[in-house]
């Protein structure tokens, strides 16, 4: 106690010194916590969006099925069982039926994925009662991205050609009907959704299948030949980048975080240097080398704690404001192939704070230690004539 007591006194003493290192490391506290809280906003929001709108609790593939290799599209399929349209009657699974083909835009060509599904599913947000069945034309819904590439929008139709499962290619024009708004690319970019029934037969595929997405009853596992893959497995892309950001993102806070501890580290020396009589009284007068090191360091460690108290004061309501309105990102960085919103809401844990503080202090009493060791090498005689080597 003793030492606390010193240690605090002697940093309130030294003014505007202690407050320039305390403001330098609570920067470091507030870009830590910034750039992890945005990242882990970004993984939050991905995963969420990602399982509402294109996996849900899981999904059952084709063992045939590669969703990185397009040719083997063509062979993954296969009738759908009893018991799994059980299933579906049950709102467990909902079937996807894959078909690679090609669009006309405008005069243009376009490769796309048709992708048929059913229009009563309730398991996906996509707006799939927009293609109930019509004799009319063949109903399709599609993502402002496919829409904004092929130059088409609601109501306009666009001529498909496709190969059926026996290779022969047939052509039809299909209508638009709607245009729909997601961060997920991978339920957007480069395919248009069709009625399921429709492009089965369409395919010749009748009562076929590629892939079932799973809705929250499902138990898990495999069903039959059908290979059952889970959230772990299907979030390892979003999983991956927000690994490789973070890691990214740790130059930039570290770098300031070793200047914060740097100034630190110069501080002691040169209160160690400019205090050797004090030093010398304090050994005199009682007190171990060991207790006249641990005040130092207490020193050093309260710095942190002036550092804490400044990034509660300004930190909250940045952070709290940017919690409750997000951050903005420029449209350009929408492109990249995994979920992404134009806006990402950080998201501050316990954890994370916790886990900061907690790095801060135990940086901050490992430099302030370092110097101060010294002392206890220390002769109090050589200390009161001012002579610390």
């Amino acid at each position: 106690m003793i030492a606390i007591r010193l240690a605090f006194k002697n940093l309130l003493g030294a003014g505007l010194r202690t407050w320039l290192n305390a403001g330098v490391l609570s920067f470091a506290f507030f870009l830590i916590i910034f750039y992890n809280g945005l990242f882990e906003g970004w993984n939050v929001q991905a995963k969420h969006d990602t399982e509402a709108w294109e996996v849900g609790k899981g999904e059952l593939w084709h063992p045939d099925f590669d969703p990185l290799d397009v040719y083997t599209y063509q062979d993954a399929h296969a009738p759908i069982s009893p018991e799994i349209h059980n299933l579906i009657k049950k709102d467990e699974l909902t079937p996807i039926l894959y078909s690679q083909a090609s669009v006309y835009p405008e005069g243009r060509m376009m490769t796309v994925l048709l992708k048929g599904i059913d229009p009563e599913q309730k398991i996906l947000e996509l707006p799939t009662k927009e293609l109930e069945a019509t004799s009319d034309f063949l109903p399709a819904i599609i993502g402002k991205r496919m829409a904004r590439a092929m130059k088409t929008e609601k109501g306009k139709t666009l001529l498909v050609r496709w190969r059926d499962k026996n290779g022969t290619f047939d052509a039809r024009e299909v209508k638009i009907v709607d245009v729909f708004e997601t961060i997920v690319p991978t339920v957007d970019g480069g395919i248009i959704w069709l009625p399921l029934d429709k492009l089965q037969k369409m395919t010749g595929m009748q009562n076929e299948a590629t892939i079932f997405v799973a809705g929250n009853s499902y138990p898990g596992g495999d069903i039959e030949n059908w290979k059952f893959k889970d959230q772990n497995y299907l979030f390892k892309d979003i999983d991956m980048l927000i690994k490789s950001k973070k890691g990214g993102s740790s130059l930039l806070w570290g770098l300031i975080l070793i200047l914060a501890l740097l100034a630190i580290f110069d501080t002691q020396v040169l209160s160690i240097f400019r205090r050797q009589k004090e030093i010398g009284t304090y050994i005199a007068l009682g007190m171990t080398r060991w207790q006249v090191v641990r005040i130092f360091t207490v020193e050093g460690t309260a710095y942190s704690i002036f550092a804490a108290i400044l990034t509660t004061i300004y930190g909250t309501p940045v952070f709290y404001y940017l919690a409750n309105k997000g951050f903005p990102l420029p449209m350009g960085d929408a492109d990249i192939g995994i979920a992404m919103s134009d806006v990402i809401y950080p998201y501050f844990s316990l954890g994370l704070i916790v886990s900061t503080v907690l790095l801060v202090i135990l940086t901050a009493t490992i430099v302030s230690f370092i110097p101060a060791r010294k002392i206890a090498r220390l002769k109090p005689t050589e200390a009161l004539k001012g002579k610390i080597q």
